[in-house]
């Protein structure tokens, strides 16, 4: 009997790790009526993807800076899988992936969506937003549709004029899987239990993090930070200090994080730019109030002390009172905190809205 064949989606992004943990459950949905693809570097959870029925290719990419060499080269590998594999549409995520399969998708003539998933240490550069908006606006001429994280993020690719309003569409970040990330009954602990949850850099926060905590300590507090994750910048020794000081438990990069939400007593993301904080998601469905920034892909997460602190970004003051003030509320409050970000998930950040929105938004 003739067989029609499936439409093939092709889904290009920078780490296998981050795409199987945030959009294995979009990918599950494409299965269902395309052939999916994956071009990406291999750093985890590519035979997962493989046991599911994807096609993987190892694509490797410098993600930190722009090396023109390097760039080139990458470039030729897309135009290569781009040949090769024939897809009838490209999904694409981060920087690089969207702007230089952009270029090529537009340049034959495939449909092609791309993901935003914040704006990056680019975009805080003077000189370099521009040369990067430039890109972007080349790379998303003939786009069909780009998906944003959070609306401030939309509005600054319009403020510059890099895409209309109209090829634009704001999910609730990746959405939260409500199954996987239960809610767990708060802890009841003598030393409050900080966690700091991400990669360890000086645009999560870091510095005015480490100044908090030494501040917080000199006064007497009663409380430890616990750190998950692995070294990005030149913390390791400050760190290690704080070890050694009981004022800190460093436990490296740890592939399940639902044990480390279970035992703190409030999650703190001191974070400079986010497209939206799947850690503060995480976090509020695990029942944990949060600590963050008042920037865009933080603050969507928190209601203002109903379910967590809103501090200034790149200021130590401001995070140490914010921590100062959490150490000193009442524990049913931290609690009640706590289940009110739980509601807060089910209410706007379900996984699977997310993926139904982003499946019609590409007639799906």
């Amino acid at each position: 009997m003739y067989q029609i064949e499936k439409e093939k989606v092709l889904i290009i992004t920078n780490h296998s790790y981050m795409l199987w943990r945030f959009r294995k459950e979009l990918i599950t949905a494409l299965m269902e009526d395309h052939q999916v693809v994956l071009s990406m570097p291999f750093v985890g959870h590519e035979d997962d993807f493989r046991e599911m029925g994807v096609k993987c290719i190892e694509t490797k990419i410098d993600r930190r800076g722009i090396n023109p060499r390097t760039d080139l080269h990458l470039m030729a590998s897309y135009d290569r899988i781009l040949r090769q594999e024939k897809p009838d549409m490209v999904i694409t995520y981060s920087i690089k992936p969207n702007i230089y399969a952009g270029i090529l998708c537009m340049f034959r003539n495939i449909p092609y969506y791309a993901n935003v998933q914040g704006l990056g240490t680019a975009f805080q550069k003077k000189g370099l937003s521009q040369f990067v908006a430039l890109l972007y606006k080349v790379a998303f001429f003939k786009v069909n549709k780009v998906f944003f994280e959070n609306k401030r993020n939309a509005e600054e690719f319009s403020r510059r004029h890099i895409i209309s309003g109209k090829k634009q569409k704001v999910l609730h970040g990746a959405g939260i899987n409500l199954e996987h990330y239960g809610y767990e009954p708060y802890p009841s602990h003598e030393t409050i239990h900080f966690l700091y949850l991400g990669r360890i850099m000086k645009e999560k926060g870091m510095d005015e993090l480490l100044s908090a905590v030494n501040r917080l300590r000199q006064e007497g507090e009663n409380f430890v930070l616990d750190i998950v994750g692995f070294f990005e910048d030149a913390y390791e020794k400050q760190i290690s200090e704080l070890e050694q000081e009981k004022i800190a438990v460093f436990y490296g990069f740890q592939e399940n994080p639902k044990p480390y939400y279970a035992v703190s007593d409030c999650v703190v993301l001191p974070s400079y730019h986010e497209g939206m904080s799947n850690v503060l998601l995480e976090a509020a469905a695990t029942g944990r109030p949060l600590i963050t920034t008042n920037i865009p892909g933080c603050r969507e997460v928190v209601e203002q002390g109903k379910t967590g602190i809103l501090v200034q970004a790149k200021s130590s003051e401001s995070l140490y009172k914010g921590m100062k003030k959490f150490l000193h509320l009442p524990h049913k409050k931290r609690e009640v905190m706590g289940k009110l970000g739980r509601e807060k998930m089910e209410k706007e950040f379900r996984k699977e809205e997310v993926v139904e929105e982003t499946m019609q938004a590409m007639g799906l």
